[in-house]
């Protein structure tokens, strides 16, 4: 089966996740994830790309963006990645591919998973036992969220301020999203969608989103189609 071109739409955010080959080590020491840091604000700003959250962990990386144009997202991650992969290969002597093929990416509809996806991406070094406090780990957009540092990489959403109004109030709150956690299922689609390009929301967004784009939004159901009914 042919495989799905990836799904990018302007001004929808956007759950990226890129893996190392064979779940390889990409980042190996502080200077490794500064590189990549560095290498984000540039080609973001570069493309047009609104950051709203990040994590590096040791192979992988989450990201959540939002393009301004159908070719800011694609762009960045070609470019950025290539760049990454030259720096990686010649500090490390080292050649071949770095990275686990194409990048996964997803829209998701800002009003229900812009947040849970924040929430998500931060707490992902607790979850691989890195950390005991999402807070504490470097390397992750978290932090300036509760505002315990100012990183000029990260653009706040929309439902970001929507948290309070005033500092104070909007760090709080994130606080309280990273306290509660996120279910199971949620954790899953989130995944699941990025993973497989599909859009990640209600009926009614999946629907006018597909009134932007020819590709399919949603896996098909799986079996044999139904047989058209006989006319009445």
């Amino acid at each position: 089966m042919a495989r799905l071109p990836r799904l990018t739409l302007p001004d929808h955010p956007h759950h990226v996740i890129q893996r190392g080959n064979n779940r390889q080590t990409v980042f190996t020491d502080g200077e490794d994830f500064e590189k990549m840091l560095t290498l984000m604000g540039e080609h973001s700003q570069k493309n047009g790309m609104a950051v709203h959250a990040y994590v590096l962990m040791p192979n992988h990386f989450h990201l959540l963006v939002t393009p301004t144009s159908e070719a800011g997202l694609p762009k960045m991650m070609q470019s950025m990645g290539r760049a990454y992969a030259q720096y990686f290969n010649k500090r490390h002597q080292r050649t071949g591919t770095l990275w686990d093929g194409r990048y996964r990416a997803t829209v998701l509809e800002a009003q229900s998973f812009l947040l849970p996806c924040m929430t998500y991406i931060d707490l992902n070094p607790v979850r691989g036992g890195l950390v005991e406090q999402a807070a504490d780990y470097r390397w992750s957009s978290c932090a300036h969220w509760l505002g315990l540092k100012h990183d000029r990489l990260l653009s706040p959403h929309a439902c970001y301020w929507a948290l309070g109004n005033t500092p104070f109030a909007r760090e709080a709150a994130y606080q309280a999203l990273l306290g509660a956690g996120l279910s199971s299922q949620t954790e899953g689609a989130l995944v699941r969608t990025a993973l497989n390009g599909w859009a990640l929301g209600s009926a009614e967004f999946i629907e006018a989103l597909q009134q932007k784009t020819d590709r399919r939004l949603l896996q098909s159901r799986p079996g044999r189609p139904r047989k058209a009914s006989a006319p009445q």
